[in-house]
């Protein structure tokens, strides 16, 4: 089985990652993990998402890497690039564990059948989101492979994914052995399917 992307969010009961460009809530543990995980790697977004970062400047430390349709965007920092075929291109000559997806909805569903683990810190309360992830956990091509205690911020509980050593299928993780593993949420695809192109990129 091919080793693919990390992917990495915060969702909500009904899988909502965010309103009007924004994230739903802010959870500093999660935002130290994000930071942590994600430091030196590349990381994958779309222009909304972009946008939406302190001072609409790139993350340090990383390769930020922003999917736009817009001829006239071209921050300084930024790797650009007009289309998923090209992005997908250029980030399949990195090293797959150094590659994580961080959103929005348009660029999380284009690369998820590229994707071999997602991270998600599920947040137990259901927000009026209008951007999602898909169900992962009703979708039958994932497994979820272990979650951590539930924690609370403020009155907010959440299942947070602590950090982990990161394998790339479901095939190494059952064949090495699942209690190499703390415990997590994360979700393993168990095959990788054809990407679609078709979809209605709006973060673009």
């Amino acid at each position: 089985m091919a080793e693919g992307f990390r992917l990495i969010a915060a969702a909500d009961r009904g899988w909502a990652i965010g309103r009007n460009g924004r994230m739903l809530v802010q959870i500093p543990k999660e935002r130290q993990l994000f930071l942590a995980e994600t430091r030196g790697a590349a990381v994958v977004m779309g222009r909304k998402t972009f946008d939406a970062l302190p001072g609409r400047q790139p993350l340090y430390d990383r390769e930020n890497i922003v999917l736009s349709r817009d001829p006239g965007f071209a921050p300084r920092g930024v790797r650009v690039f007009r289309s998923f075929e090209e992005a997908l291109a250029f980030l399949q000559t990195l090293p797959p564990e150094k590659v994580f997806i961080i959103g929005g909805e348009s660029i999380f569903r284009q690369f998820l059948p590229w994707c071999a683990t997602a991270d998600i810190t599920a947040v137990d309360y259901r927000y009026d989101g209008d951007s999602f992830l898909p169900a992962l956990d009703r979708d039958p091509s994932w497994k979820l492979l272990a979650e951590s205690e539930e924690e609370t911020y403020f009155d907010l509980p959440f299942t947070f994914p602590h950090r982990y050593q990161p394998y790339s299928s479901l095939y190494r993780l059952q064949h090495q052995g699942l209690q190499c593993l703390p415990e997590i949420f994360v979700l393993a695809r168990q095959g990788q399917g054809k990407v679609e192109t078709n979809l209605e990129m709006s973060d673009f």
